[in-house]
């Protein structure tokens, strides 16, 4: 990220902006549809960055993407963002606007890495756990699956890591006797 700082005073004021007008959650549903045409085209996400791109063209595509159908105060924040030269960190300030609509909203993000993928009992019940211990009502659980952490589970909330994987126990294990100082003196 560019200029974070920068990016959530942006991202602030385009969600005061739709708080304001009671707009709220159809400007966090086209943010969605803008990320989403992002994360489908590196394209799209490098077309702002783009000092060669001049900002009428810039707009002009961004206007044959919508067909006339973007939301307006996402369309006029874009607008604004291009005329003040600010269209290079459009992403982060998107981002951004989700992470404090999350927080405004009282949405925790819950990563959880495991070797094979959940089953949907499993899933419940981690999610109530999770509810209930922490005391959040609202989780938006990611899934992840890597293999190579052999088996248990990682999970990320909050700034928190909570690592009961395997392969974390046999990093231990392995620290432990390469500290060991018994069985250097052995050899």
């Amino acid at each position: 990220m560019q200029n974070p700082r920068l990016a959530a005073r942006y991202a602030k004021s385009l969600i005061d902006i739709a708080v304001e007008q009671n707009q709220l959650e159809e400007v966090k549903a086209e943010v969605d549809r803008f990320i989403g045409f992002a994360k489908v085209s590196p394209e799209f996400r490098t077309l702002f960055k783009s000092p060669i791109i001049s900002s009428d063209k810039k707009l002009a595509i961004l206007a044959a993407l919508n067909k006339g159908q973007g939301h307006p105060i996402l369309s006029g924040f874009i607008r604004l963002l291009v005329s003040k030269g600010r269209e290079k960190v459009v992403n982060e300030i998107l981002d951004a606007f989700i992470q404090q609509y999350e927080t405004l909203k009282g949405i925790h993000r819950v990563k959880i890495t495991t070797a094979q993928p959940l089953a949907a009992d499993v899933k419940a019940s981690l999610l109530s756990k999770i509810k209930t211990d922490t005391g959040i009502d609202k989780v938006e659980l990611t899934e992840l699956v890597k293999e190579e952490i052999i088996g248990g589970f990682i999970l990320e909330y909050d700034n928190k890591r909570v690592d009961a994987s395997i392969q974390r126990d046999l990093r231990d294990v392995k620290r432990q006797f390469l500290s060991n100082d018994y069985i250097f003196n052995i050899r």
